[in-house]
């Protein structure tokens, strides 16, 4: 089976798609992606064993590998956090799911899982309020249950292997070239990373273009932290030197409609943005992007695959976590002829992937699965090995960031305050702008009074140290 292409639309044109906005995009989805050629609604009208009678939660903490960890402990050492979730239904056919707990669409509360005990597990799987371990738990128990792939509850299958991307946030420039080549060397064509202005971007691609041959492809997540279609032009302009360069994500704020509309005017590289903002029919109208970044329970990744479909954009599968939840992704990849563009499962970066077979890459594509469930089974010996108590909240351990620029000056920058304490000042315009030989560095608290005074300092504000 090839992969489906771009333009084999049996639905609506573009230009009707266009000229039905009034319409709402739920009514010009809902039906296309939940009819009766899914197994779902074969199954629904039958007594298969399919009441949940019982769910169980594990939480993990899952270590990094050595360079992940190195970028990952600055501003997201909570992601280490995964909670596994077991489904059995009355059938005896047992589904697992995951949900990162602190970077996910959405964490499975104690109600949602009283919500579903009893119940018909088709009458709820579809249903992504219950966040993203039980959901997908549940639908790889239905799959079980009937003895197929999950992909077969998802729709009709129009691929037969489907693209990944090696995923790691920004890193060094030494870093991003080792891992570059790793990737390469694993079987992928595709590195997703993030645009970030305390890291040389120059250095970053010249290190790291000479590890890959041409063919492989970089694609950066800037943030918005490019600003303005003035400023973002130069640089994204400058940086297409490099064959490699593929995917620009977000460059500047996708709010901005007309500076979006100048940048994909003015460089040859593909620019994505997250589906959603701003609406889906005044993107793709007014032409700001050339794909998405679709992410999301599975009502929303299917009725979004069927709007780009519906308008010829291509996307990237963007479901993050462990093994167990690039398998999943996997299974969306096979019905969704749009979800072209490399998955970012960011399953890479941990010790283990939790799985008894990782996902086998060749030539940056894996095989869509074709056995019953999500295809993959999990290592409950390793499970067992990282098994942790649920953090109460999300870990937040103190730490300090400092950039520091070619001309001496150091900002510095607590975690204290946000999430994201080192990106958000410069999305909100707070920092100085991209400059060649600029460098970081990690912080951790050190005990001293003087580590003490900046932390403080620097939670009000990021402080900026003159030479």
């Amino acid at each position: 089976m090839q992969r489906a292409r771009l333009w084999d639309i049996d639905q609506l044109s573009r230009r009707e798609f266009l000229g039905s906005a009034l319409m709402g995009l739920g009514a010009l989805t809902v039906g296309r992606v939940f009819d009766a050629a899914t197994y779902a609604a074969e199954f629904a009208t039958q007594a298969n064993g399919l009441e949940i009678t019982d769910v169980k939660r594990v939480t993990v903490e899952i270590p990094f590998r050595a360079a992940p960890e190195r970028a990952m402990r600055r501003e997201l050492p909570h992601w280490k956090y995964t909670e596994i979730f077991e489904v059995t239904l009355s059938s005896g056919a047992k589904g697992v799911g995951e949900t990162l707990l602190y970077y996910t669409w959405g964490v499975s509360s104690d109600e949602d899982v009283q919500s579903v005990m009893h119940k018909n597990a088709l009458d709820v799987m579809w249903d992504d309020a219950l966040g993203a371990g039980l959901q997908m738990a549940i639908f790889d128990a239905v799959a079980r249950n009937a003895g197929v792939p999950v992909h077969r509850l998802l729709g009709k299958q129009v691929n037969d292997v489907t693209p990944l991307s090696w995923w790691n946030i920004d890193t060094s420039p030494e870093d991003m070239a080792s891992e570059c080549r790793l990737a390469y060397e694993t079987g992928y064509m595709s590195y997703k990373t993030k645009g970030r202005p305390w890291w040389d971007l120059w250095r970053q691609l010249e290190l790291s273009v000479k590890e890959v041959p041409s063919e492989f492809k970089i694609d950066m997540d800037f943030n918005d932290t490019l600003w303005n279609a003035e400023l973002a032009i130069p640089i994204i302009k400058e940086l297409e030197m490099y064959p490699q360069i593929d995917i620009y994500e977000s460059p500047i704020p996708q709010r901005d409609i007309e500076g979006n509309q100048k940048i994909c005017a003015a460089t040859n590289v593909k620019i994505a943005h997250h589906y959603g903002s701003p609406e889906p029919v005044v993107s793709i109208r007014e032409n700001v992007c050339d794909g998405y970044v679709v992410g999301g329970g599975a009502t929303g990744v299917m009725k979004a695959g069927a709007v780009c479909e519906m308008a010829d954009k291509p996307f990237w599968l963007q479901l993050v976590g462990t093994g167990l939840t690039a398998a999943f992704s996997l299974h969306f990849g096979a019905v969704n002829s749009h979800a072209t563009w490399p998955a970012v499962n960011c399953h890479q970066l941990y010790a283990h992937d939790l799985l008894k077979s990782t996902i086998k890459v060749q030539n940056g594509v894996a095989e869509i699965p074709q056995t019953p469930g999500l295809g993959y089974k999990v290592d409950w010996d390793v499970v067992e090995k990282y098994k942790v108590e649920k953090p109460a909240e999300r870990p937040n351990p103190p730490r300090m960031m400092v950039t520091i620029y070619p001309d001496g000056r150091k900002m510095y920058f607590s975690s204290a305050k946000e999430v994201n304490f080192h990106l958000a000042p410069s999305m909100r315009e707070e920092t100085p702008f991209f400059v060649k030989g600029v460098t970081a560095q990690f912080l951790p608290d050190d005990g001293t009074a003087e580590w003490r005074e900046m932390y403080e300092k620097a939670t009000e504000a990021p402080v900026l140290v003159e030479p």
